[in-house]
């Protein structure tokens, strides 16, 4: 029985880790800053780890990489006052991509994604948010930090990220994954662009496998885009209590980003129906050609083996039979028929 399934019948809240345990050890990365000062730690042991939630005028984020323990999760939702359906949704990674408001915090849910180019396949991690005022947590599966370039900006103080609220950074959380649909978008067309060239090269007879894997990828990437817009939607349109007015029009700008990924999705797959229709025309034209070629053979050799035939035949008394010249003469108008044939089919373009 799947982890997914084991989740029927349970009560709502139940925290049940739905997915493959990706780290041995369940980290948690904090960060305590403010526009002035900065407080970085790992917490390794978060068994004996103090957790706590500073004042509304300073930010901490606590970046969580590894789900599959849920006692911890349990732990962790009681100690920030987190709702247990928060909680369901962190550890079940089949979760579709949302935006919940609760009275508490914000929940923010989310897909990265990465494109491996040699297997031309689509990976997703599934990705969760949770903020309120001056507090965040994020939840990823695995050890690599997708959050990197936001540390950096943190770290460095520029831009508006160390004088903003938890909400601000919540958002620049979802900017950069979503910014990296743009490159998986580029990378799948760059594929495409190969794929195009080998149709019209005829360099791979299994191309037609290739398009439809890929399709089948840009399936995933809209499974995880269309959830996605709706829930950017309602973060853009919130009046949560934990989402300052001024922030609003970044998030309207994350909106208008996702529409415009989901509109180079459908895009793209408009041009892998299209290369799949060129390459069955390829194949139907290559195909003609051929017909076309043992057709003028064929048109070329039926005189001429219907003279060959009256000639074979076994009778006593037929024309020029007994000439001593026959047989040349029979040649030569098999060579005119034949010159005769070719400069007509040249004439018509047909070869």
């Amino acid at each position: 029985m799947s982890k997914k399934r084991k989740k029927t019948g349970l009560p709502p809240g139940s925290v049940i880790f739905t997915g493959d345990k990706k780290v041995e050890k369940t980290l948690v990365h904090h960060l305590h800053y403010d526009s002035e000062n900065l407080e970085q730690r790992i917490l390794e042991n978060h068994n004996q780890a103090v957790f706590h939630q500073s004042t509304e005028d300073k930010v901490d984020w606590y970046d969580m990489r590894g789900i599959h323990d849920t006692n911890f999760i349990q732990s962790l939702g009681a100690t920030f006052d987190m709702h247990s359906l928060v909680l369901e949704d962190v550890a079940d990674v089949n979760q579709r991509p949302k935006f919940e408001e609760y009275e508490k915090g914000d929940f923010i849910s989310i897909r990265a994604l990465k494109f491996d180019k040699n297997s031309t396949k689509i990976f997703t991690e599934h990705v969760t948010i949770y903020f309120n005022k001056g507090f965040i947590v994020t939840f990823q599966e695995t050890e690599s930090d997708l959050f990197s370039i936001v540390r950096q900006r943190i770290e460095s103080g520029k831009g508006k990220i160390r004088y903003r609220g938890a909400d601000y950074l919540a958002y620049a959380i979802v900017d950069i994954l979503v910014d990296n649909y743009f490159l998986v978008l580029e990378e799948i067309e760059e594929i495409m662009e190969v794929l195009e060239d080998k149709v019209i090269s005829n360099q791979d007879k299994n191309i037609k496998g290739e398009i439809h894997a890929l399709k089948k990828e840009l399936l995933v990437l809209r499974k995880s885009i269309a959830p996605l817009r709706e829930a950017i939607g309602r973060f853009s349109k919130t009046d949560s209590s934990f989402v300052e007015e001024r922030n609003i029009i970044f998030i309207r700008d994350l909106y208008d980003h996702t529409i415009q990924i989901m509109d180079m999705v459908d895009t793209h797959r408009d041009m892998l129906n299209g290369l799949q229709d060129l390459f069955l025309t390829e194949v139907s034209f290559r195909m003609n050609k051929v017909m076309q070629l043992l057709t003028l053979v064929s048109t070329i050799f039926i005189p001429l083996t219907f003279l060959a035939g009256i000639y074979g035949m076994n009778f006593k008394y037929m024309p020029e039979l007994e000439s001593r010249y026959a047989y040349f003469v029979l040649l030569g108008v098999m060579a005119v028929i034949f010159v005769g044939l070719l400069i007509y089919f040249r004439k018509k373009k047909w070869i």
